[in-house]
């Protein structure tokens, strides 16, 4: 539809290797075998089974527990989904092209929505990647033991190390093309703004957990059932106000680095530092607590989330390997295809994050599925959001 394409995304579009007029309609379905490269539907199966698995489970956990926080996170970060991207996709329709200009493309993939903008595998990542920190997160017992606001940023941490194993491969086999000039990506982290590796990749799950742990998690743990109705509105709230924290966490760095790239950079590398040092010690005393049996909550389980946890990052690892070659040959960060290559020692200890994480889970007593129960320990954290 030529009259969507502005000359940004048109010539990101080229530069991936498809035509911005041409790319389709509503919806949009081509053969996996024809796109650009192999690795495009193993990502597109691997992260669409994931996150159709979890909403399963998560459905069935409703059903058989009464827990409905899995099933409220998976549409919770549906919900922030279609609040956050459509504009991003389309700031003229949306009256906001002469402040944000088109930040990225993503490439065509099996199945496409909105005239090439949105593939069906980037709808799946969002609760699939939620549900996996979160469940992790929940699996050690952080929110019980340390309350909301602790439980969220470990949330946003583990995240992170997910979501930056993929972030930082993507633009080099094509997945998705960024926008380098425009000043909302700037500082660039090699091929990844660091805005998205900071805000994408820890600060909007954080505030999804957040939302999600306050409005319906923390009263699912005491045994509080809810209405089908009541968990409409929860989840539409949640949606809402996940996006809005998306704004409001970053704020140091776009407000206080609006005239300055540099201190705008050091801000966002700021927040997430906080994040890495706040998350890393509640953690690592969490599993050690379940490991020596000294921990005083109720387990909680989630075989769904360790298995597919293992399986995001078998397939990563392949990925990543076979991009091997290429990356080492590349030439002042660019393959010879002309592609821009990631951050290989930073996804390594994201990688190392990620295992250690999945690795914990297996290692520490595991209860039933519910592990719903009183909140023990509040008192020994009286400032913690419950």
């Amino acid at each position: 539809m030529a009259d969507l394409c502005s000359p940004t995304f048109d010539q990101l579009s080229t530069a991936l290797g498809f035509s911005c007029a041409e790319a389709g309609g509503l919806v949009e379905v081509r053969n996996p075998l024809a796109l650009e490269n192999w690795t495009l539907p193993v990502l597109e199966l691997t992260i669409v089974v994931g996150s159709v698995l979890a909403l399963v489970f998560a459905i069935l956990r409703w059903r058989r527990n009464g827990d409905p926080t899995t099933m409220v996170l998976w549409f919770g970060a549906t919900a922030y989904l279609f609040v956050i991207e459509p504009p991003l996709y389309f700031p003229a329709a949306f009256g906001i092209e002469e402040h944000v200009d088109t930040m990225f493309a993503h490439n065509v993939f099996t199945v496409d929505f909105l005239w090439g903008r949105l593939p069906l595998y980037i709808i799946a990542i969002y609760p699939l990647m939620a549900t996996l920190a979160f469940e992790l997160v929940r699996m050690l017992g952080v929110f019980r033991k340390h309350g909301v606001l602790a439980g969220a940023v470990c949330v946003g941490f583990v995240h992170h190390a997910f979501y930056e194993i993929f972030d930082q491969l993507g633009p080099q086999l094509r997945w998705w093309e960024w926008s380098t000039t425009n000043p909302v990506n700037q500082p660039m982290f090699d091929s990844v703004p660091l805005p998205s590796v900071v805000v994408f990749a820890a600060l909007w799950p954080m505030s999804l957990a957040l939302c999600v742990q306050f409005f319906v998690g923390r009263y699912a743990d005491r045994g509080r059932d809810f209405a089908g109705l009541e968990l409409v509105w929860r989840t539409i709230v949640i949606g809402l106000l996940a996006s809005a924290g998306t704004f409001i966490l970053p704020i140091p760095a776009t407000v206080l680095g609006m005239e300055s790239t540099t201190v705008r950079g050091i801000l966002y590398a700021t927040e997430l530092v906080v994040v890495v040092l706040v998350a890393i010690p509640i953690l690592v005393r969490q599993w050690s607590r379940l490991r020596r049996g000294t921990s005083d909550i109720p387990t909680y389980s989630n075989d769904f989330v360790r298995v597919y946890s293992v399986v995001y990052l078998g397939v990563m690892g392949v990925l990543w390997v076979t991009a091997l070659p290429s990356y080492f040959g590349a030439v002042d960060g660019v393959t010879s295809n002309g592609d821009p290559i990631g951050n290989l020692w930073y996804t390594l200890a994201c990688f190392a994050i990620a295992i250690l994480c999945v690795t914990a889970t297996f290692t520490v007593p595991r209860g039933p599925a519910d592990g719903r129960g009183p909140v023990s320990g509040e008192g020994a954290v009286p400032n913690a959001v419950r």
